[in-house]
């Protein structure tokens, strides 16, 4: 303990970090694996210690391919082949960690990371039998500095799956199933087979269907390969489907009750993955069509909305009942009901593996159509005259209320509104028409141009009219004197 009379006076300490309390100073030692020679060696697995790296130091050889702020070592020598995981899950600071090979001043990294959880480390790696493996721990971020905290240090084998094997692979029970394995290191049998995808890391389940019917398999993280095969061993496995690795798409096949089928999982870039197997949903179907209350005289566009999402099976048929005796199987048909009425029109889509949904929508036929067969005018008028304008309607479908329009002629080539007035118009048979009246005073405008030529329109809104080609009528000129 070294003594000074100045409060927070610095000191210089050999292999060690003075902490400065009130006017007393006392040197921290630093941790006893400070230097990259003085490394700690871990003799079995697993293997847990947790150090003070509050004092360490970073030496100018240590390496900067990943932090060395703080750094101190550990070594490691495997007897056999295994893979391992090392964290420092568990320190009290940002910790970085990183794996070696080689000799100082002249090392390999195999492995470096910085906040695998949190802000703790971890890295994984297949070790050579024979070969030393050295871990730096060091602190976020950048390199040069000294310093640290509470370090946890861990350094585990990760074994392979239960079911890493074809011969170990793990039976499926009741429907919906699910099973999770870590598949760090898991690896490739001897005669596995490449199905879509190239095996490397893969697990191995089976399913011996109790019932006729699909199934769909996925796995969670969604992006892992997935293949299913028949047989009884590698040499005689026929492969029923494949989903490959990174396609994120769930695999759906019809299975044989009493028939025995293999799962192939391979993993993708990530540590767990979650096999799932489940009974296959339908498919979801729904289709569209506009106008909402078509004449008989549309052509009605009817497009489908459909997809095997969950099960990812894809959509194989279409199959139209338009619920007029007649029928389509194409995706997305035009059709016309040939009379008003209410037609049950329905969609069914199936799956290539022989799923199927249907959807049914009753389409409302009602031609709306009122015409315009009268506009009575006089064929002279004078400045200042006030004449009398009679359009008749006529409607035979429906009870209509109808907005008719009067117009003028401009000097321009347009028109001008008159006025406009709304009125129900029954339904009468042929030849009776329903009246609508107006007035008009004649200008000087109507006199520079020498003649007035009148325009009327009728609208049913809110309904629609099925035949806007008789909804307007233009009058003979009046000579305008």
């Amino acid at each position: 303990m070294v003594r000074r009379t100045a409060a927070r006076l610095a000191v210089a300490v050999t292999g060690a970090i003075a902490l400065v309390v009130g006017t007393q100073t006392a040197a921290v030692a630093a941790p006893t694996n400070d230097d990259y020679s003085a490394a700690i060696a871990v003799e079995s697995l697993p293997f847990t210690t947790t150090i003070d790296t509050s004092a360490a130091t970073s030496d100018e050889t240590d390496p900067t391919g990943c932090y060395n702020n703080g750094s101190v070592w550990f070594s490691f020598t495997p007897t056999r082949d295994m893979r391992i995981q090392a964290d420092t899950i568990g320190s009290d600071y940002d910790t970085a960690l990183s794996a070696w090979t080689g000799d100082q001043g002249s090392l390999t990294q195999v492995a470096c990371n910085d906040n695998y959880y949190s802000q703790h480390s971890r890295v994984a790696l297949a070790v050579t039998a024979g070969t030393t493996y050295r871990f730096m721990a060091g602190y976020c971020c950048g390199n040069g500095r000294d310093g640290g905290g509470s370090l946890r240090f861990s350094i585990t084998e990760v074994r392979p799956p239960a079911n890493d094997d074809f011969a170990g692979a793990i039976p499926v029970g009741a429907l919906p199933y699910a099973n999770t394995q870590d598949y760090q290191a898991a690896t490739p049998e001897t005669g596995e087979p490449s199905s879509c995808f190239t095996p490397t890391t893969t697990a191995w389940y089976s399913y011996t269907a109790t019932t006729t019917g699909s199934v769909t398999a996925r796995t969670d993280p969604g992006y892992a390969g997935i293949a299913v095969y028949t047989g009884t061993s590698l040499a005689n496995l026929a492969r029923v489907g494949c989903s490959e690795v990174y396609s994120y798409r769930p695999l759906t096949f019809r299975a044989e009750a009493g028939r025995t089928y293999l799962f192939q999982v391979a993993a993708a870039g990530i540590n767990q993955h979650t096999f799932q197997l489940d009974v296959a949903p339908p498919p979801t179907v729904e289709f569209y069509y506009y106008p909402d209350e078509p004449s008989s005289f549309d052509a009605i566009p009817f497009s489908s909305s459909v997809g095997d999402y969950a099960a990812g099976g894809g959509i194989s048929s279409y199959a139209w009942d338009f619920g007029d005796g007649t029928t389509s199987t194409e995706a997305n048909p035009v059709h016309r009901l040939p009379a008003d009425g209410d037609y049950p029109v329905r969609l069914t889509v199936g799956t290539p593996d022989g799923r199927s949904a249907s959807v049914t929508h009753v389409v409302r036929v009602r031609t709306h159509d009122v015409a315009i067969v009268g506009l009575t005018a006089p064929t002279k008028a004078r400045v200042g005259q006030t004449i009398t304008v009679d359009v008749d309607v006529r409607n035979t479908r429906y009870e209509e209320t109808v907005q008719v329009s009067l117009y003028r002629s401009t000097a321009s080539g347009g028109y001008d509104l008159i006025g406009s007035s709304t009125q129900p118009v029954p339904v009468k048979d042929t030849g009776k028409t329903t009246r609508f009246s107006f007035t008009y005073t004649v200008t000087s405008a109507d006199l520079a141009l020498g003649k007035l030529t009148l325009r009327a329109t009728a609208d049913p809104s809110p309904n629609r009219d099925a035949l806007l080609v008789d909804n307007e009528l233009i009058s003979t000129p009046i000579v305008i004197r």
